[in-house]
């Protein structure tokens, strides 16, 4: 199969990929991870859902930037292939 097809049917997975062996951001995770667990339980009840509302709109704008410098990428690299 070609590289379009696999991603067609869902065979390639680039931003798990990208992310799978890298140490450095494993370890960044586990750190979030742990310090977010630490500081949740510290929190009131509001305090709480207000740490989550930024964290989930956190997250959010995090994806649209990655998804926009994909595409950015993306957009580059059709351009230097095709001159």
């Amino acid at each position: 199969m070609t590289a379009l097809e696999n991603l067609w049917y869902g065979n390639l997975h680039p931003v798990e990929e990208f992310l799978a062996n890298n140490k450095e951001y494993k370890g960044l995770l586990r750190i979030v991870a742990k310090n977010r667990e630490k500081l949740e339980n510290s929190l009131s009840s509001e305090q709480a859902e207000l740490f989550e509302k930024y964290y989930t709109a956190t997250n959010e704008m995090n994806s649209v930037s990655e998804t926009a410098a994909f595409r950015c990428g993306f957009t580059l690299a059709v351009a230097l292939l095709t001159e």
